[in-house]
């Protein structure tokens, strides 16, 4: 049994005793998350527990974590640039390789300026309370931002962080991808003295795997003159005939006023993020932003490996065409065996079980059989949609995704799912 929560927290052994007790209840409800370790370098295939296992868990969509060009871009840059700089960008922190990705980045998507930053979160954290906590001249003035209700923790956050600071933003979360609700609220503002309206999105639903809207959402943006912010961390490298992402795979490229994404992810898997839009705007965040005026610049290995990334998908669209082959067969296969996924095209394939309980129970055999994959529940997702979230990479080969396939059916089985 769980040990009891004190009634009050009056002394510091108190609250060690309800952190306790709060860890205690999580694993008894199976809902603690425990780390896994990896002990080999991210793949396709990875070693855990000294055995080789599919990798669906992670975010290295192209396969690019341990490529030997961002290998040896990053052995390159750590020997010309450095490890680190141990300074922020306006004092000691650009090298001519940070104005080069960032130039790199601006163009990849059609933009005209780009800024870097230690990660996505830090991006989307430092654009909203950047722009929307500083008055530009104005002493009476209200900004309102319309946020997707599925959108990713940081533009949550972000949304939060200006509302404290400023207290001038104003904020409504619209239904999951409703754009006749979105309408009618612009349209119902339409009045208002709001200086800024923003439409904040995903590009891709991190949990659903599932796409934006956007080219409504650009409609709307110029009809109703919003700006359009949209995170593409789980798109860059994934969608579109080059990798461009969400807009190039529904027709709006160059179209977006505001995209953020990260470095993290299929650009290499390390670290890093950024903002890119008009120059005014950028130029605009490295005066204003605090997470970029008071974070380190990112390590010259990271950014030259970065560099090299864009390099490849620039040369060669393979890796992002081999990735929606595997993606495809993976989707076709799993609801051949009788799952129910959440559909789509994105490589990030829900695989819905219902029950946190189940969620873990099923990773965990899973494990046994091969197969490093997660659960996610609530508070993450909504309750009673527990799912595990298989995330396919260029990285695998046929048969790796065929044992993670022999692996599902297996367990499936054996816990009644199928």
């Amino acid at each position: 049994m769980v040990t009891s929560f004190p009634q009050t927290i009056n002394t510091v052994k108190d609250l060690y005793a309800c952190l306790g007790a709060e860890l205690e209840k999580a694993k008894e409800d199976k809902v603690y998350k425990y780390e896994v370790p990896v002990e080999s370098e991210q793949g396709g295939v990875v070693s855990v527990g000294g055995k080789p296992v599919v990798m669906l868990a992670s975010n290295n969509y192209l396969g690019l974590s341990n490529h030997p060009r961002i290998r040896a871009a990053a052995k390159a840059g750590l020997d010309k640039w450095g490890f680190g700089m141990a300074s922020v960008r306006f004092l000691c922190g650009t090298q001519p390789i940070h104005t080069e990705l960032e130039q790199r980045i601006a163009r990849f998507f059609g933009c005209e300026d780009a800024i870097l930053h230690s990660s996505c979160f830090a991006a989307n954290e430092a654009f909203f309370t950047g722009l929307l906590s500083n008055n530009l001249g104005q002493s009476d003035y209200k900004d309102m931002i319309y946020s997707d209700q599925l959108n990713h923790a940081s533009i949550i956050d972000g949304i939060r962080l200006c509302r404290i600071a400023a207290k001038t933003t104003e904020s409504r979360a619209y239904p999951h991808n409703q754009v006749e609700t979105l309408k009618k609220w612009l349209e119902e503002d339409k009045s208002s003295r709001h200086r800024i309206r923003l439409i904040a999105t995903d590009g891709v639903f991190s949990m659903e795997g599932d796409l934006s809207p956007l080219p409504e959402l650009v409609k709307l943006a110029e009809e109703y003159q919003a700006l359009l912010f949209v995170d593409e961390s789980h798109a860059t490298g994934v969608l579109g005939a080059s990798g461009r992402g969400t807009p190039e795979a529904l027709g709006v490229h160059g179209k977006i006023d505001v995209i953020s994404g990260t470095l993290g992810k299929a650009l290499g898997g390390a670290a890093g993020g950024f903002i890119t839009g008009k120059k005014e705007l950028i130029e605009f965040l490295r005066q204003k932003s605090r997470p970029y005026t008071f974070s380190n610049t990112v390590p010259p290995p990271i950014v030259c490996a970065a560099i090299e990334a864009f390099k490849i998908l620039e040369e060669d669209s393979s890796l992002v065409s081999k990735l929606h082959e595997n993606t495809q067969y993976f989707r076709q296969e799993i609801k051949r065996l009788g799952f129910k996924i959440i559909e789509g095209v994105h490589p990030i394939v829900p695989v819905m079980l219902g029950e946190a309980a189940l969620a873990m129970d099923m990773s965990r055999e899973l494990l046994g059989q091969g197969v490093y994959i997660k659960g996610l529940w609530y508070p993450v997702v909504p309750k009673g949609e527990a799912r595990l979230r298989a995330q396919i990479s260029a990285a695998h080969s046929r048969d790796d995704l065929d044992a993670a396939l022999a692996a599902f059916g297996k367990v499936g089985k054996k816990l009644g799912v199928i």
